[in-house]
């Protein structure tokens, strides 16, 4: 009898032939989730990191580009663009935000996305980008060919959250957005993040 075993979400799934244009994004959690979700890195399956505090709710679809990281060369370009002290990734892999008119109702699950723009977040002075892209083939947002497409209002709204999601009001929020950056450097950190990958993780590529 042949067994097969699902992939490892992050190990086990390519970002793509055509990365850093379209990328493969794995869903973690999706704008109607009331907890974050998050991959177990050991074991490949989703868990529940926190409920979602007060009535922060992620605004787009939310997840990770496979075998990408978030280390010495994602830490080195954020630390060049914005200028200031950036000590290291954060350690995971790369965050992406994907937009798309249609419900998805929960996550994951994998689509194909085409980054669009970024934003340069620091945690605790770590880097910890945030990828945006837009689903390919959506008929509303694929008109949204770089971040400087997209209002202002909505681009409020997601730093909004990542500033916000992790604090109470009372506390002071360690995460700040330095830049708000198009589609070529967007690229440019994807590389960057499936680089930083292969430098730590490329004997457990179990794609190859």
């Amino acid at each position: 009898m042949n067994i097969t075993h699902k992939a490892h979400p992050w190990h086990g799934i390519k970002p793509g032939d055509n990365a850093p244009t379209i990328v493969t994004a794995f869903i973690e959690i999706v704008p109607s989730d009331t907890v974050k979700y998050e991959i177990d890195k050991e074991s490949g399956y989703l868990k529940i990191d926190r409920p979602q505090k007060f009535s922060n709710m992620i605004p787009t679809l939310y997840g990770f580009i496979p075998q990408t990281y978030c280390a010495e060369k994602v830490a080195g370009y954020a630390a060049l663009k914005s200028g200031k002290t950036v000590s290291k990734g954060d350690g995971d892999p790369l965050d992406i935000c994907v937009l798309s008119e249609r419900s998805v109702t929960h996550g994951d699950i994998l689509l194909q996305a085409i980054p669009i723009g970024g934003f340069r977040l620091l945690d605790g002075g770590e880097a910890d980008d945030k990828i945006i892209a837009v689903m390919k083939g959506d008929e509303f947002y694929r008109q949204w060919s770089d971040v400087s497409d997209c209002p202002e209002s909505y681009i409020n709204r997601l730093k909004h959250y990542f500033l916000t999601y992790k604090h109470l009001p009372s506390e002071k929020s360690v995460c700040e957005i330095t830049n708000v950056y198009g589609r070529e450097e967007a690229h440019e950190v994807i590389r960057r993040s499936m680089e930083d990958y292969l430098s730590h993780f490329s004997c457990k590529n179990l794609s190859d």
